[in-house]
């Protein structure tokens, strides 16, 4: 039986500044406040990196009444809705925002457009915490489309005033879809300056693009809940790639490499670099016999800490790196 020979690793892979930034402000926190922090839902969505952080002194909730008063509080990644933000700030905690800026960013675009009358389509997934805190800026007034299909059933109040916004994870060539159909009804709707879709779900994406025709099989390291991982592994079976996402190794199945001469490795952006380690060590032992990473976009963004979680030495304000992380 034939078994891996070569892996071939995605360029750009794994960690995006947004995730990395997030990580750390949980961990500065801690260092400098001291445990334990507490965190509204998951900081990003990886189940290594939440226990990770668990471990050094973060607790995980959902509702603020989880949180005693006093406490210091940090929003996840993905965002929160304006009465989330409201009610923490109304319970005294000590709060620090880990929002991609990327998301924060819509955020901005969509309360600067509804002071000047604007309604809004936001394209993305139903329940997504990402999606629940864009479309929670408003009370009123931003209908939520998940596919083509639905775009016929939106009725806003009125069509002279209405932009759409697109959650940051999605599928880019999914969402294109879902836009053209918004724009083909709804003619003069506004677009945003800068598409909403991040640089590095776009990255990863083109990556398994550019990946998918040179192997035999696609190896996702993604959490479930990941929504920027879960495209991945879609957009590889889509290009007619078989493809598996993994939280870590050991969901690894030694009969997918049956007959598999090449797999392409790649990892969503809320993913650590040492769990694509692993996932290479398992393959390996499955038969693979080189490591091969292809070329790819450099990422360079780097998005600065929020004030009082700096380091300060010699008078310069630095940010530290976890090695237990995989950054």
């Amino acid at each position: 039986m034939l078994r891996p020979q070569e892996i071939v690793l995605a360029e750009p892979r794994g960690f995006c500044a947004g995730v990395d930034r997030a990580i750390e402000i949980v961990e500065r926190a801690i260092e400098k406040f001291g445990a334990p922090i507490y965190v509204r839902h998951e900081i990003v969505h990886n189940t290594y990196v939440v226990n990770d952080l668990k471990a050094k002194g973060a607790i995980f909730i959902e509702e603020l009444d989880d949180v005693p008063p006093g406490a210091t509080l940090i929003f996840s990644a993905h965002g929160v809705s304006k009465a989330v933000q409201r009610e923490a700030e109304r319970r005294g905690f000590s709060i620090f925002d880990a929002t991609c800026p990327l998301v924060t960013k819509v955020h901005v675009e969509v309360a600067k457009l509804a002071k000047e009358g604007y309604e809004f389509i936001m394209i993305g997934h139903k329940g997504h915490p990402e999606v629940e805190g864009t479309m929670g800026q408003l009370s009123e007034g931003i209908h939520l489309v998940e596919e083509v299909g639905d775009v016929a059933h939106v009725n806003p109040s009125q069509t002279e005033k209405l932009a759409v916004v697109t959650q940051t994870t999605l599928s880019v060539d999914d969402a294109a879809e879902i836009s053209a159909a918004v724009k083909l009804r709804f003619p003069q709707i506004r677009e945003p300056k800068q598409q909403d879709i991040c640089y590095a779900t776009q990255n990863r994406q083109d990556a398994i693009k550019v990946m998918s025709p040179q192997v035999d099989l696609v190896i996702v390291v993604g959490s479930p809940t990941s929504s920027n991982s879960n495209r991945l592994r879609e957009l590889a079976v889509k290009l007619g790639t078989p493809g598996y996402m993994v939280d870590n190794a050991d969901e690894l199945k030694p009969e997918w490499f049956d007959g598999i001469a090449r797999v392409g490795l790649t990892a969503g952006a809320s993913a650590p670099e040492v769990l694509v380690k692993q996932v290479i060590e398992r393959i390996k032992m499955l038969g693979a016999t080189s490591v091969r990473k292809m070329d790819g976009i450099e990422e360079t963004v780097k998005f600065p800490l929020p004030k009082g979680l700096k380091i300060d030495v010699g008078g310069l304000e630095i940010s530290a790196r976890s090695p237990e992380t995989g950054r």
